[in-house]
């Protein structure tokens, strides 16, 4: 027996070697692939598995349940949260936000509950979830669109302009605007003109009482301080001429008490005796101003008192015209 023969009986026990290892590694891959994965005991739980709430939609917070066989005794929650302890065994997904994930381990019953946010329609898969020494996976879960199917995901067209918020609010604004500024044009021109100028009138009229009874006030001021009363005259006269000349319309700083007495008896709202007293008030005065005599302090202070008398009548009797007329 040569080498040669040697050699080739070598290479054909070599070769039947390595084809019967390789039949015996396809038969062993086809032996794993029919058997059940080991160390994923929870695969027969996927189909209880349920969700909180039952349809969920993009960017609701859903909750997935698993129930699982109850423990050999009770424990206390395993919960994992997404912080840097748990980073490492943490799921992450770019298309759902997870929560928290809880697992309770109880004798009668036993569940993991697994707290998301998915962001992404369609059917997700979960990553594997590793927690108190067991791993899960093969979880999934169905997200729906808030739209119909057969939308098209495209930006809609503009909006109307009146469904743009605060336009019609404005526009309507804007139109009763214009009308009240239009009926109240319409108004001033037939009653607004008139009642302005009896609103200026009143106005007028309140000023100028007011003045004179400042006046009065005055006066009496300085006439206790000792002031001339040669000059509270003057301008005790001068003042109630002022106040008769914008009452009336007239000019009275030139009128005589006896002229005096000849003024309308409408502008003193048929005040009785206005004539007399106006007749006998400048003559009293003149006569202190004029006659030489020294004036008294009685007379100074009744002619002030007459004054506020006569005004404060004047005055009261306009406000009861008034509400009269308001009341008709």
């Amino acid at each position: 027996m040569n080498i040669y023969h040697i050699h080739g009986k070598i290479i054909r026990f070599v070769s039947g070697l390595l084809v019967i290892l390789l039949i015996n590694n396809v038969i062993h891959a086809e032996d794993i692939e029919d058997e059940e994965i080991p160390g994923n005991p929870h695969s027969a739980a996927l189909e209880k598995a349920y969700l909180i709430p039952r349809q969920i939609y993009v960017g609701d917070p859903a909750a997935l349940v698993l129930p699982l066989p109850g423990a050999r005794q009770n424990s206390d929650d395993i919960i994992l949260i997404p912080d840097l302890y748990n980073a490492y065994f943490f799921p992450s997904d770019p298309d759902i936000d997870f929560h928290r994930i809880i697992l309770e381990r109880r004798v009668s019953e036993s569940k993991l509950t697994v707290e998301f946010t998915a962001f992404v329609p369609g059917i997700h898969e979960f990553p594997v979830i590793i927690i108190g020494g067991e791993y899960f996976e093969g979880l999934t879960v169905t997200v729906n669109s808030i739209l119909d199917d057969d939308s098209r995901r495209i930006l809609s067209s503009a909006a109307p302009a009146l469904a743009m918020p605060g336009t019609a609010l404005l526009l309507y604004g804007s139109m009763a605007v214009l009308v009240f500024l239009i009926l109240f044009t319409i108004w001033f021109f037939v009653k607004g003109r008139t009642a302005l100028q009896e609103l200026r009138k009143n106005w007028k009229r309140r000023i100028l009482f007011i003045s004179i009874k400042n006046t009065e006030k005055q006066l009496y001021k300085a006439f206790l301080k000792g002031a001339d009363k040669r000059m509270i005259l003057d301008k005790l006269s001068g003042e109630f001429k002022n106040f008769l000349s914008i009452l009336t319309d007239n000019n009275c700083s030139a009128m005589t008490a006896c002229e005096l007495e000849t003024l309308p008896h409408e502008y003193f709202l048929l005040l009785e005796d206005s004539h007399n007293f106006l007749g006998n008030f400048f003559r009293s005065c003149d006569e202190l101003r004029f006659s030489g005599v020294v004036a008294g302090s009685d007379d100074i202070t009744r002619l002030l008192d007459n004054l506020r008398i006569f005004i404060g009548k004047l005055e009261n009797i306009k406000k009861k015209k008034q509400m009269e007329e308001k009341a008709a």
